[in-house]
């Protein structure tokens, strides 16, 4: 079951990516729900800064694993990052850039709104 489909700016949640396909639900989108423990909200383009620091915290997005269907990731494609992860890469200075218009409402739990915009792609004047 899927939470309501809203952006962190309070629209309708918009696609993060296709290919490749990305999702908690692999639905192409950030969406969440009860199941997703780990909270893959936030809507990122990946640099090689990040999947390296990525690896070396011991969840390796670059290594293709063709059992489960996943080519790996590489600089420039756009994934659905766990927040929790997302935000300890901003507070070690890694953080990708992100889309807002296709990060999750719930992001918004753990990751404040302003952390968000200081990476995001898209951002738009706040409050």
């Amino acid at each position: 079951m899927k939470e309501p489909s809203l952006n962190v700016l309070g629209a309708p949640l918009e696609a993060c990516s296709s290919a490749p396909l990305t999702g908690f639900f692999r639905d192409g989108c950030c969406n969440t729900g009860p199941a997703d423990r780990g909270l893959h909200t936030v809507c990122a383009q990946m640099t090689a800064e990040f999947l390296a620091l990525s690896k070396y915290l011991g969840n390796d997005l670059s290594t293709p694993r063709p059992e489960y269907g996943f080519a790996g990731l590489k600089p420039g494609d756009h994934w659905c990052l766990c927040a929790s992860r997302f935000l300890q890469a901003h507070d070690e200075g890694a953080a990708p850039k992100i889309r807002l218009s296709a990060t999750h409402q719930n992001t918004l739990h753990l990751v404040p709104l302003e952390v968000l915009r200081q990476h995001a792609t898209d951002a738009t004047p706040g409050p």
